[in-house]
Order: structure tokens, then sequence, then C-alpha cells
């Protein structure tokens, strides 16, 4: 490796050292090292700003831009608070009943939307009905997220690195819903119960809000019936158009932007005023993000990782396989699984091709899909959802710490791919 190779290793390791301690605003720290990658020269203006596979992805912005305005709408109508208290009362005021609730909803959810629109919906509702029975919110946005992590891995539109996944391996809906969600059922089941001893400490009942709850109205909450309805035939012609988006060859992110503008534009509100209401650093901290992980593929340090682990298992499938789902894990936590997955699933593909095609070495996809779609649980970066609802929780005051989230995630990640890893094993070789 040259000179430039080492300097953009030791900016990334620089800026993730910033992040993780929060010596600096993660924000300033992402930009500050995307401008230090142009600097040196280990990526360009050109590639950061206009390469699909080693700068800024623009369509992840455009998604969560367009889900950021449907959100900024739908709030002023009431249906969050609406929600978070029928959430409360089917609850009765119960905190785990309540994370239960919360926690399978949000994986149902990401497995037909995205985890990053799944989480823009929740996170609001979550922070309410915490607000309500006092409880404290950090614990139900950290488990949230968590659950829309796995959830998300179901299918092939829950999860960015899927969709990733399927074009580059021609994978189908259906596809994903036969190998994917059958282990996803198992990791929810498994989480909801890892949930009820990580959390514990959150569970403190207060018999008195309990009850004040219990007599609230939901109906009561709802602010502006007309604006609810139009928002809610946006919303459900966003959802379909997500879930038929490869028929009707629109990208995830032109159906999201079109629907933000389109209801911004029918809601008669001031766009002003909503502007002020998107996670314009959360949009910026990625954009930061994408153009120091594009230098680390430009400068090939991502593709030589990739292809020393492919050498590692020398053709043995099984190895290959334990190796994806395993060896996913590190980098998917570190740098954000989408860009990783981007960057690594041409050598998966050239791996499947040498090791005979889409037959029996086709369930390495599948390996590489399970190991990087739960690593996005380890780390506050490692995932787009995680990384909105820090900001969100961070504009409504309640900080979600780097060292915070990595405490519960480091436990999950680490739970749910040992049982990915021995579903693979199971499934593909013990009874193949």
């Amino acid at each position: 490796m040259d000179v430039t190779t080492w300097l953009a290793i030791g900016i990334f390791v620089a800026v993730y050292v910033l992040i993780a301690t929060e010596w600096v605003h993660r924000v300033a720290a992402a930009l500050g090292g995307a401008v230090a990658m142009l600097l040196i020269g280990a990526t360009d203006p050109e590639h950061a700003f206009f390469s699909e596979d080693a700068g800024i992805d623009w369509n992840v912005i455009f998604l969560l831009l367009g889900m950021m305005l449907i959100v900024a709408v739908l709030q002023r109508t009431g249906v969050f608070e609406y929600i978070a208290i029928w959430a409360a009362r089917r609850a009765r005021g119960r905190p785990y009943r309540l994370m239960v609730l919360l926690t399978v909803a949000t994986g149902f959810l990401s497995a037909w939307l995205d985890n990053v629109t799944t989480v823009l919906l929740i996170a609001p509702v979550t922070i309410l009905v915490c607000r309500r029975l006092g409880l404290p919110v950090v614990p139900y946005l950290v488990a949230e997220v968590m659950a829309c992590n796995i959830g998300g891995a179901a299918t092939l539109i829950g999860d960015p690195p899927n969709i990733m996944i399927g074009s580059r391996a021609n994978l189908s809906f259906n596809d994903f819903l036969i190998h994917m969600a059958p282990v996803v059922v198992v990791l929810m089941i498994v989480f909801v119960l890892m949930s009820r001893v990580m959390f514990r400490k959150a569970f403190h009942h207060d018999p008195e809000r309990a009850a004040s709850i219990m007599e609230l109205n939901p109906r009561d909450q709802i602010k502006d019936g007309r604006l609810l309805l139009v928002s809610g035939v946006v919303i459900t012609a966003v959802m379909v158009s997500f879930v038929l988006h490869t028929w009707l060859h629109l990208e995830p992110s032109v159906v999201a932007i079109s629907g933000g503008l389109l209801l911004l534009g029918v809601s008669r509100l001031n766009p002003h005023e909503v502007a002020k209401d998107v996670e314009w650093e959360t949009l910026a901290f990625f954009a930061g993000l994408f153009v120091m992980v594009g230098a680390l593929v430009q400068t090939g340090v991502i593709g030589e990782l990739g292809e020393m682990a492919a050498e590692a298992t020398s053709g043995n499938l099984l190895a290959t396989a334990m190796t994806l789902v395993f060896g996913s894990v590190v980098p998917s936590a570190v740098i954000d699984n989408i860009p990783f997955v981007a960057s690594v699933s041409p050598i998966v593909a050239e791996i499947v091709e040498a090791s005979g095609g889409t037959g029996e070495a086709g369930m390495l996809w599948w390996a590489f899909a399970l190991g990087a779609d739960l690593a996005g649980n380890a780390t506050i970066i490692a995932s787009s959802a995680n990384v909105v609802v820090t900001g969100i929780a961070d504009r409504e005051g309640h900080h979600i710490s780097f060292w915070q989230f990595s405490r519960y995630g480091l436990i999950v990640t680490a739970v749910t791919v040992a049982v990915a890893g021995a579903y693979v094993w199971l499934r593909y070789f013990a009874l193949a």
C-alpha cells in the first residue's frame, strides 16, 4: 500500500476514535474526515459526489430526506400522540410489555417498509409514550432500532444491504422470504427474551401514571383530520410503491422524495416550518461518512479485506459461509453495512461463480446478508437506522453515546450472529 492509502486509513481511524469518544461532535468529525480524504487525494470530487460505488449514496440521502418530510408533516396531525396512548393502554402501562409491543411492531414493520422509514415513524411515538409513563427513553429507542435491524433482514426491501444483494445476485422478494424470514422470526424471539434482561433497569412501573393513561381517549389527540387523511393516502401510496419498486422500476429514493414533496405541497403547511423538523445534521453525517468510506474503496482497502477473506477459505463452502457470516461483522460495524456490502458484494459474486454458480453455492448470499444485516446492531454508525435514531434522540434531548449503544449492541450482535451461523450450517449443510 502507498502513502495515500496509509493516510486514508489513519484519517478513518482518527475520525472513528473521535466519534466513539465524542471528543468532537460526530457531524463535525465525519465532515472533517471527508475533507481530509479529499485533501490527501484518497478520493476526488468526481468520485466523492458522483460515484455509486465510492461516493455519497444519494439514494440513501434522498430516501431519508423524503421520509423525514413525511414524518414532519405527519406529526402535525397528532397521530403520534394517538398511537402512543393506544400502545400504553394496550400494555396497561407495564414497561416490559410496552417494550415487547413496540419492538415486535417495529420488527414487523421494518420487514415490509425499510428500517430507516420504520424508525422515523416509530421513534416519535416511543418518545411520547415514555414521557407519558415516566420511563427512560433511551433503552426503548435502542431496543427498537435493534429490533428494526433484525426485522429488516427478513425481506428484499427491509434493509438497504438486502436491496444491493438482491440486485447483484438477481434474487427476488420471495427468495428473501423463503431463506431469511424463518431465521429472523427466531432472532426476534431471542431478542425479546434478551431485552428482558438487558434493559431490566428501565422497567419501573408507575401505577399512578399508568392509571392516568388508561383514562385518556386516543381519539382526542387528533388535531387535523383532513391532514391525517391526506397523509394516510400519500403514505399508503409510498409504502405500496416501496413493495413494488422492482416492478415499477423506481428507486426507493425517488418514491420517498416524491411522496415527501407531494405531501408537503398538499398539506397547506409553511414549508419553512416543516423543513425545521428535518434531521439535517443526520444527512450531513451520512454524507461525510460516505465520502470517507468511498475513499477506502478508492484506495482498495475494503476490496483487499474481502479478497483476503475469500482466499482464507480455500474454496471450502462451509468455511466460506461461516467467514461471510462472522467475517462481515467487524467491517460492517465499523464502516456502516451499506458501503461494506456495496464494495464486497462483487467479491462474493465471484466466489459464488467460482464455487458452482447459483446452485448449492447460492446460499453464500444468505450467509453474507445475515452477517452484514445483523452487524448493523453493533455500533451507532453500523446501520442507517442507528444514525437516524440517535439524531432524533439528540434533537429531543435524549443523548445516546457511542458506548452506551455498543454496550447493548455488541451483545445482541454476538448472540444473533451466532444463531444465524447455526442456522446457515443447519439448513444448508447438516440438513441439506
